[in-house]
């Protein structure tokens, strides 16, 4: 018996999903009409390593309590040059 090959190997075939026309048209905006299938393609793949850190978050919250926004957000900034004397930051 073959093994099941991992996410982004083996032959590519065709599948049929449903999807809202907003997202098709955001879908076709970003890649044109030739690169959708290859830009759904590696949003897939990325979702099984995503599961694992929203998991991590949950424990984290039951453990810790919710995150604090605001403390989100100020370190985003941060991280972005947002933030007044960011250009003295590095």
């Amino acid at each position: 018996m073959a093994a099941t090959p991992a996410p982004g190997e083996g032959p590519v075939r065709p599948v049929s999903v449903s999807l809202h026309e907003g997202t098709i048209a955001a879908l076709k905006a970003r890649t044109g009409k030739r690169g959708m299938s290859a830009y759904v393609e590696s949003l897939i793949q990325r979702q099984p390593e995503r599961d694992p850190l929203r998991e991590l978050i949950e424990d984290a919250e039951a453990d810790h309590g919710p995150v604090d926004r605001s403390a989100v957000d100020a370190k985003r900034e941060i991280l972005r040059g947002e933030t007044a004397g960011s250009a003295d930051a590095a």
